[in-house]
């Protein structure tokens, strides 16, 4: 058992040098020498009014590029389930940021970077409700100003021209773009607010510092286009064949919904959801317990082993729960209470597939020792628990940007999908063990009662997986975006109801036959005298 140890010791460590770098819901993204020609940044449901804020930091281009052919940017659309986006330029082989219209009306914003003339170009599609606020280049301000002639940016519908630039020179704006120090005027030109339109097109201030490009803009959602948005980074010169293009990228963003909250619009309800599954669990805790203690004459190892997964269950919950509180206020966990939920979610995983396995072997219930095939299943189960577990907290503790972060989350999925595999073994090896014993020796009838509750065990197993790991997520993705928490409730229920069937399958009763041990012959046939 040391080598678990090492494992668990293992795991702990990691987890705390990955939380060192965890900003939650305050992203920042430093990509070095980067060939992917797209990038996801974030997912975020959005309710009305909430705000997202994007600095480009930083963005370093190994040459020159042709943005014309293949253009660079952002992208921002709004999705109708996680992970499909509402246009469909990236079911194709074409750049998105190539998209000149859309299929459907969802909003699709397009942020392109043109680093020969400093500017980004913003260009808006689908019916449009959110608000912009960004710098406008001095240029743009005061041609606007000029063809509408209130001075409001907002209503503009011109495009730039050649006339006068000495017209409207009382404004802020032309006393900005007159100052002969391009630095000195980015710095002078202030934020503008303005509604987007599909017939419009804007042109933001890209600054420049030593080949290096940065511009910010803050996005504010308005009530006709809440949902789920998904925020992207385009190289188009990367997406065909032939060689990649190197590019160095950092940026900063930060989603917030109403009311200060970091948290998307599915996972604000988490924190008090985790709070009260755990108080359900806590309390089929204690109720496994009063029965263990009403019946301590037939209890079993497993059966405390049992109120240690429930109790774990429980703790896990809490600590996850405090997780989300200190996200949802503050944008990122508190190192401390993050530690301690990652300590318990690793031991709630290790302990559940090691009770569901011996449960299955039959370990207490139909014998005492286990054979070296199933001491094999034990021995690659706890490892790929624990490797489990480092999966998690590294997809947590990641970037979504990252390319470790798809890396793992396919690790997580493979690991996982073993371990379930694994832990059904051992009851198809019950199974067939106890159809051979009652056709061989005279205890047939009891062998018989244990071959039905196994069979059972092997159906809930079956069903368990089935449904948190298969049905559950294709509820979730027909959910509207407000709703997907609701992908969490069906797993916690489930999770709950399979703990209370295996207890109840399984409960220490005198009167309980499948908990009956197996007699010597010699006891068989005084009971039969």
């Amino acid at each position: 058992m040391a080598v678990p140890h090492i494992q668990l010791s293992f795991a702990v460590i990691l987890l705390l040098v990955l939380l060192s770098g965890c900003n939650a819901r305050k992203h920042k993204l430093s990509l070095k020498n980067e060939i992917r020609s797209a990038v996801d940044l974030n997912n975020f449901g959005f309710f009305a009014s909430g705000t997202l804020n994007v600095s480009l930091l930083s963005l370093w281009l190994s040459d020159s590029v042709d943005y014309s052919t293949s253009p660079v940017g952002f992208s921002l659309s709004r999705s109708r389930v996680n992970g499909v986006l509402s246009y469909t330029a990236e079911e194709t082989e074409e750049c998105p940021l190539k998209a000149t219209k859309t299929t459907n009306d969802e909003p699709l914003i397009l942020f392109l970077i043109d680093s020969k003339n400093l500017g980004v170009n913003v260009k808006a599609f689908g019916v449009q409700d959110n608000y912009l606020i960004a710098k406008l280049k001095p240029e743009e301000k005061k041609v606007r100003k000029r063809a509408d002639g209130d001075g409001k940016p907002d209503d503009a519908n011109g495009k730039p021209s050649n006339t006068d630039p000495k017209q409207g020179k009382e404004k802020q704006e032309t006393a900005a773009n007159e100052n002969p120090n391009p630095a000195g005027e980015a710095k002078k030109v202030s934020e503008t607010k303005f509604k987007l339109n599909s017939s419009d097109e804007r042109i933001l201030v890209l600054d420049e510092t030593n080949g290096s490009y940065s511009f910010s803009f803050s996005l504010e959602v308005g009530p006709k286009n809440q949902g789920l948005y998904n925020l992207k980074f385009h190289y188009c010169q990367n997406r065909g064949p032939g060689v990649k293009k190197p590019y160095n990228l950092t940026v900063d963003v930060v989603e917030k919904n109403p009311g200060g909250s970091y948290l998307s619009a599915a996972e604000i309800p988490l924190s008090r959801l985790y709070i009260c599954m755990a108080g359900v669990f806590f309390t089929a805790a204690m109720v496994w317990v009063y029965t263990l203690m009403k019946h301590r004459y037939s209890v079993f190892k497993i059966h405390w082993l049992m109120a240690a997964l429930a109790f774990t269950k429980s703790t896990s919950l809490v600590f996850h729960s405090i997780n989300y509180h200190f996200i949802n206020i503050e944008g990122h966990p508190s190192e401390g209470w993050a530690v301690m939920y990652y300590i318990t979610h690793l031991l709630k995983g290790a302990l559940l597939f090691i009770t569901l396995a011996l449960i299955g072997t039959g370990w207490a219930f139909v014998k005492y020792i286990l054979s070296d095939k199933e001491k094999k299943i034990f021995m690659i189960v706890i490892p790929l628990q624990v490797l489990a577990n480092v999966a998690y907290i590294i997809i947590e503790s990641t970037e979504e940007g990252s390319s470790e972060y798809y890396l793992w989350k396919e690790i997580l999925f493979l690991v996982d999908l073993i371990c379930c595999g694994a832990i059904l073994f051992p009851v198809v090896w019950s199974i067939r063990h106890l159809q051979e014993a009652s056709s061989t020796d005279g205890k047939a009838a009891m062998n018989l009662e244990k071959l039905k509750l196994f069979r059972h065990y092997y159906v809930m197993i079956v069903c368990y997986i089935y449904f948190t790991r298969i049905i559950a997520i294709l509820l979730k993705i027909t959910m509207p975006f407000q709703w997907q928490w609701c992908y969490e409730f069906l797993v916690e229920v489930s999770t709950l109801i399979f703990f209370v069937l295996t207890g109840y399958k399984f409960r220490p009763a005198s009167n309980n036959p499948y908990l009956q041990l197996p007699l010597d012959e010699e006891d068989v046939e005084m009971d039969e005298v």
